[in-house]
């Protein structure tokens, strides 16, 4: 039997461990779009927030399920929960809905018809943003726009040199500034999102730029770098989480040689301050503008 679980429910509802993990946001997993369609035999969700993100997975999975298989979908009542019915009933499919643990759970038994997959499908894929001009996706940090933070830091970066990173990189926006600089040698991009590596590989076709689908949090460092960007999540799961970044500037001092620098932009609530003064020999603010702070950290 084939089971496939996309993200990381709760344990009180029972998440099979012995299934196939197909979230892009755990490196290693396996694609969902890649799945053969008709091919599982159960398929859990743990829904993702956005709404062109949710129904293009709930798209997904019911292609890749067999006719009569089952789909498990949960999320928080105020996080998509509340919407999951109706979503899951636009796709022609009766539905079991129950309340558990502040969160709604639909039980789907897959029919041999189904009706607007494709166009939920096309909705959530990844397309050329208008405007951007750049490859993006749903789902993806800042996917249709430029990030308020991001401008700000990428209006004020200096003349780059050597190797650096981009920490937390996106689809590409940042490090796409930084090569413009034709005395970086090499350049890392490093995002959690499979979504936002696959966009970036189509944004930045640099020689230069590596790119790599893994947790920055678990990243070997050698101190061998000369520079980093990065605009660090502050969000895990929907939640507020100040500890990433906390986390984003430990590691970048771990990567950094002595007198490499890190160029931060962070919202102006977040107190990293502390966390950067004891991680950093000099730092300095460069700007406060628009609700968000840019440091330059010098190790």
């Amino acid at each position: 039997m084939t089971t496939l679980l996309y993200g990381r429910p709760p344990a009180v509802f029972d998440p099979p461990g012995d299934a196939v993990q197909t979230s892009p946001l755990i490196p290693g997993a396996t694609a969902l779009e890649s799945v053969a369609e008709g091919s599982a035999d159960v398929i859990m969700i743990y829904a993702p927030p956005g709404v062109l993100e949710r129904r293009y997975t709930l798209a997904l999975a019911l292609r890749a399920l067999k006719v009569g298989g089952r789909l498990d979908v949960m999320a928080p009542k105020d996080k998509g929960g509340s919407r999951l019915k109706k979503e899951l009933e636009s796709f022609g499919v009766e539905v079991g809905e129950s309340a558990k643990a502040h969160h709604r759970r639909c039980v789907v038994i897959k029919p041999a018809v189904l009706t607007g997959l494709d166009e939920a499908v096309e909705a959530g894929a990844p397309r050329v943003v208008p405007g951007l001009e750049a490859w993006s996706q749903p789902g993806v940090f800042a996917w249709d726009r430029v990030d308020a933070g991001s401008a700000l830091l990428a209006s004020r970066l200096p003349a780059l040199k050597g190797a650096g990173a981009d920490l937390g990189c996106g689809y590409g926006a940042l490090s796409t500034v930084a090569l413009r600089n034709a005395a970086v040698t090499s350049l890392r991009l490093i995002d959690l999102d499979r979504r936002a590596i696959d966009a970036a590989q189509r944004n930045v076709a640099d020689p230069r730029a590596a790119f790599e689908w893994t947790d920055v949090r678990t990243l070997e460092a050698s101190g061998e770098l000369d520079f980093i960007i990065t605009n660090p999540p502050f969000h895990d799961g929907g939640t507020e989480d100040k500890r990433l970044g906390q986390a984003f500037i430990q590691k970048a001092a771990a990567l950094l040689h002595k007198g490499g620098t890190m160029w931060l932009v962070a919202n102006r609530h977040l107190p990293y301050e502390a966390d950067l003064n004891a991680a950093f020999k000099r730092v300095q603010m460069i700007a406060d503008s628009g609700g968000y702070k840019l440091f330059e950290a010098i190790k």
